[in-house]
């Protein structure tokens, strides 16, 4: 593509090692969109007689067509990249019409241009597989009704919860994410092409009807910017690694849920592994591995942010290593969506042990504290008062419901016969009766607005593809 300027062959080892059509292949789809708008232009602009850009256009799909068939094509290429690919297969299907495609064009614009193209893409399907898992939670978490269960802190049991409340937590953190790759898409919504090398085309291109062509928003507005910027990349896998963070999250209560110390999750044989040594072993492997997996979104984010940081305007070849973090970013979080929707919607619930242990181990202390402050006792006197109540039920090993009112009283005489049935579980969860609370009216309002939001993001999901074709 140079060999005017340079006289002598690249060194072998040399030019293989530079390649990138082994992992930029994929966008061919991209690449092969965003030239046709290119075309239009050219044609729009006499460049390109109306003849030339119909041989073009339908090169372009004939080639598309092709390797979607057969993928071999691929690898009987010798092309450094999916631009050089792309123009040696059209020129070879139509001739030198071909050749005329890289007028007003430079490599620099077209991959900033391809890049657009697939995170925008990516994004679409990423916020698709979040709402999926989203609806298997929502449906879950309808399932399990009243069924309670204990809420940690410091991984120690603190307070009852309904089981459905645990699961809607994560449901609040996917909505996060999805909001903010929706966030991110919009930036990446403008249009680099036009951008020529570094300066913008000597051409006098429509950059606009390229845009609306390729269903981009607006147009990149420095061409210096247009051809170096990443931001939108790093933007979206930041967005990922939060994303990636919270399966982790999720993954690590289902581990720890799925042990026989807590029993409260059963696994599903679809969606577990046994032991090659141990015959009574059931393994979380997809959660294990949706906790591994995150580091790899992670490393990716920080991977194109440390390629980025040190480089002046405008392109520099650094910007290719910026690609297989990328991709690699998006393959995992895509999978990982898909098999934690297949595990939520197949896992089991042990509800009698969960309400077993939300029913013991003195979570109901702080309603108890609560209990004497509705007496007018101080609620620091009442938590040391509940505090030495704990203590004694630990020395008779009861539930500090079950101690003598006579114990009780000799501790505060404000507690009175109602004490049992004031923190007995269920009226317990039924206190906690605020917005984003654990009381039933609560976590079914929450919900309804949950399966509300959901049915909004996937309009707006479809509504948005439609822009896009």
């Amino acid at each position: 593509m140079w060999s005017g300027r340079v006289s002598q062959p690249l060194d072998t080892q040399f030019e293989q090692w530079q390649r990138s059509f082994a992992y930029d292949r994929r966008l061919l789809p991209f690449e092969c969109a965003a030239t046709r708008a290119h075309a239009r232009a050219l044609a729009a602009a006499g460049v390109l007689s109306a003849a030339e850009l119909k041989q073009i256009v339908g090169g372009l799909d004939e080639l598309e067509a092709r390797c979607a068939r057969d993928s071999s094509i691929f690898d009987r290429s010798d092309a450094e990249d999916v631009h050089h690919f792309v123009e040696q297969q059209l020129v070879a299907l139509i001739g030198d019409a071909g050749l005329k495609l890289h007028t007003g064009r430079s490599r620099n614009e077209q991959i900033a241009t391809d890049l657009r193209l697939f995170v925008r893409d990516a994004i679409q399907k990423t916020r698709l597989a979040l709402a999926e898992l989203q609806s298997a939670l929502v449906a879950r978490a309808r399932e399990l009704g009243a069924a309670s269960m204990p809420a940690y802190t410091h991984l120690q049991r603190a307070e009852p919860v309904l089981a459905a409340h645990w699961l809607l937590a994560y449901v609040e953190m996917f909505a996060r994410d999805a909001e903010r790759l929706g966030d991110a898409s919009r930036r990446a919504d403008t249009l680099p092409l036009g951008s020529g090398a570094v300066a913008g085309c000597a051409i006098a291109l429509d950059r606009d009807a390229m845009a609306r062509d390729l269903g981009f928003s607006g147009i990149t507005a420095n061409s210096l910017d247009a051809t170096s910027d990443r931001d939108f990349a790093v933007e979206y896998l930041n967005a990922l690694a939060l994303a990636a963070l919270h399966l982790s999250r999720m993954a690590e209560d289902f581990v720890l849920y799925s042990t026989v110390e807590f029993g409260f999750v059963r696994l599903a044989d679809a969606f577990s592994t046994g032991s090659s040594a141990m015959p009574q072993k059931k393994n979380p492997d997809p959660m294990e591995l949706l906790r591994g997996k995150t580091g790899r979104v992670q490393a990716a984010a920080q991977t194109v942010a440390f390629i980025v940081k040190g480089l002046p305007l405008a392109y520099n070849r650094d910007l290719q290593e910026a690609q297989e973090p990328l991709f690699a970013a998006t393959d995992s979080i895509l999978g990982s969506l898909q098999i934690a929707t297949g595990f939520v919607r197949t896992v089991g619930f042990d509800t009698a042990r969960m309400r077993q242990a939300a029913s013991t181990g003195y979570l109901n202390a702080t309603a108890a504290a609560n209990y004497l402050a509705r007496r007018g006792v101080p609620f620091r006197r009442a938590h040391e008062i509940v505090g030495k109540a704990v203590r004694l039920a630990l020395e008779k090993n009861v539930e500090i419901e079950k101690l003598p009112l006579v114990d009780l009283r000799a501790l505060s005489p404000e507690f009175g016969a109602d004490f049992a049935s004031a923190v007995a579980l269920d009226r317990v969860i039924a206190e906690h009766d605020v917005a984003g609370g654990t009381a039933p009216a609560r976590v079914a309002q929450a919900l309804a607005a949950a399966e509300a939001r959901l049915a909004e993001q996937l309009a707006a999901l479809k509504e948005e593809a439609g822009a896009h074709a």
